[in-house]
């Protein structure tokens, strides 16, 4: 790797993707929702137990900052749909519909994001059924929100010391030119973006997995801090083992990079080989990286060097995680009624059957 090990955890700590997350603690903290709250927050979507009692109904939203609308209108669009689509998916769940929040300062610049939502709608089939329109705003601005339904979890709660750490990513695709969005979506065959996405759901109703998370503009490694401090773990991860395209910048892609497919999951032992599998059987790069600890810190290798990235008794990042007191942790989801120095590691490939 160009970049030295301190380097990259550096600029993990110091990054916008990561600053972005540490927003979060500020709004959970002010809305009393996390810590030993009877709601627990910070999955990728709220899961509320179905009045019908069968399952849970998934809630979730995403903005979008005001420079990639601008510049990126159509895909901005597209992104409204896809990135909600893949937090119903990352939940073991289905998407059932979209509502939107669009400003802009005429119609005209307001349509060229509705083209792009509208052609994601129909490639993710999922309607958007409601919203709300302003064109007479001061620039552009986007809102998506979705519902979904999962009969079986997958959740940033349930990581477990020994879980091995899977990175499944599709690489068949490219950075788009002014951001580090991965785009392996738009343009791809509708069919095997949806039986991609299938993987996912099925893996929780099969219970060959109940831990899992999307890669986010955190990019793998800030996405991978909020799954371990929602789960109160730690890891070791080794960064030779991340599946990335060969010409990318290793950096960029574990810091920054948002992939349109990319899922982080903690897995027993005995489920790995099964659950690679089944992304493998569709061309999805898939890869053991690392495994979870009791110790809450993560550390990162390299090269066979490992250094501490974060310690997660010293330092929150979101907010969501267990109690630090010990206590049991709340219920997962919402009930109606300075740098240490480089030390050298074991490499990941001899651990494994540990």
């Amino acid at each position: 790797m160009s970049t030295s090990l301190n380097e990259l955890i550096g600029q993990l700590r110091s990054g916008r993707g990561v600053a972005h997350k540490r927003d979060i603690s500020a709004v959970v903290a002010a809305l009393g929702i996390g810590g030993d709250s009877a709601i627990q927050v910070g999955d990728d979507c709220a899961a509320i137990p179905d009045p019908s009692g069968d399952g849970w109904l998934l809630l979730a939203i995403e903005g979008f900052l005001s420079e990639f609308v601008e510049r990126e209108p159509a895909f901005a669009g597209w992104c409204g749909v896809m990135v909600n689509v893949s937090d119903i998916y990352a939940m073991g769940g289905r998407p059932i519909a979209v509502v939107d929040a669009i400003w802009s300062r005429d119609a005209v610049h307001g349509s060229t994001i509705l083209e792009g939502m509208a052609a994601a709608a129909k490639v993710y089939g999922v309607p958007v059924v409601g919203g709300h329109a302003n064109t007479r705003a001061s620039s552009e601005q986007l809102s998506v929100a979705i519902l979904g339904r999962a009969t079986a979890l997958l959740s940033s709660f349930e990581a477990k010391p020994g879980d091995v750490l899977i990175a499944a990513t599709d690489l068949r695709g490219s950075y788009r030119q002014h951001f580090s969005n991965w785009d392996a979506a738009s343009g791809s065959d509708p069919e095997r973006l949806r039986g991609d996405l299938e993987i996912l759901p099925t893996l929780a109703e099969q219970k060959l997995c109940c831990a899992a998370k999307d890669i986010s503009n955190a990019g793998l490694l800030g996405t991978l801090l909020m799954l371990l401090e929602c789960s109160g773990v730690g890891a070791e991860v080794d960064l030779d083992q991340v599946p990335m395209p060969a010409d990318a910048d290793p950096a960029r892609w574990l810091l920054h990079t948002f992939p349109s497919y990319g899922f982080l999951l903690a897995v027993r032992p005995s489920r790995v080989d099964e659950v690679l599998a089944r992304f493998h059987a569709r061309d999805i790069s898939a890869s053991a990286i690392g495994r979870c600890t009791a110790a809450c810190q993560l550390y990162l290798s390299d090269d066979g060097n490992s250094a501490q990235a974060w310690d997660f008794d010293e330092e929150a990042l979101i907010g969501c995680g267990p109690s630090p007191s010990g206590a049991p942790p709340p219920p997962r989801h919402l009930d109606l009624g300075a740098m240490p120095e480089v030390r050298t590691l074991t490499p990941l490939a001899s651990r494994e059957n540990a």
